[in-house]
């Protein structure tokens, strides 16, 4: 189409489109098959594919997802090359799938790996600021769970399909207090002050309990009170 034919009135090709009216009908046939493929697809991807998505399905979904959309709009194209790209996309992934079951490095190349973003009652900030994840963000999953300072907390993981795993302490330890700094009275509600002092950029515990150091885990030289 050349610009000249371009108007802004014309809504017969802005709804409708240069295409005749019986390729509307065609459309309905082409989305059952497009449809049937998809599910076949899905299926032989295995029951991953209606969960979480790892690295190596989620290129799989949407290299599908480009594959169908050609056929479904544009007339001149038939849906055999969606069927083919298919085919392919499904035998890579499950070639990836079994071969990734037998070498532990090629899963964690194509899979993801397990990080842990807070491990002892404090935050492993070299490993958070590998994955992008901020204290914001973390505070923010463990509040969600019910958690009240780091104390309460012997792991976090980021998991390799995107989610968080929480493991609580058992003996629970003086913490990093991670309610909003304005919320400091419900803070107080529900936690009281410690005696223990910890930095407030990562929560570990300082050396002998003094202030007048750096944290061994961050460098920070800021220590506040622990909460309990």
């Amino acid at each position: 189409m050349k610009p000249e034919d371009i108007h802004i009135n014309d809504w017969q090709r802005i709804f409708i489109g240069d295409v005749p009216p019986e390729f509307y009908l065609e459309v309905v046939l082409r989305i059952a098959v497009i449809y049937l493929i998809l599910m076949v697809s899905m299926r032989l991807m295995g029951k991953r594919m209606a969960s979480q998505l790892s690295r190596n399905e989620m290129v799989a979904m949407v290299s599908l997802a480009a594959a169908i959309g050609v056929p479904l709009q544009s007339p001149d194209r038939g849906i055999l090359a969606a069927v083919v790209i298919a085919v392919i996309v499904v035998s890579v992934q499950q070639l990836i799938a079994k071969l990734a079951t037998r070498n532990e490095r090629l899963e964690t190349v194509t899979q993801g790996d397990i990080t842990p973003l807070i491990e002892d009652s404090h935050l492993n900030l070299h490993n958070m600021k590998k994955v992008g994840i901020t204290r914001e963000r973390a505070f923010a999953q463990l509040r969600s769970k019910g958690i009240r300072h780091l104390g309460e907390v012997k792991r976090l993981y980021f998991e390799a399909g995107g989610t968080f795993t929480l493991m609580r302490r058992y003996d629970q330890v003086p913490g990093l207090p991670i309610l909003p700094i304005w919320d400091k009275e419900y803070q107080y509600e529900i936690s009281e002050a410690a005696d223990e002092y910890v930095c407030e950029q990562c929560g570990n515990a300082a050396v002998d309990n003094a202030t007048d150091q750096k944290c061994t885990n961050c460098s920070s030289d800021a220590f506040i009170y622990a909460v309990k």
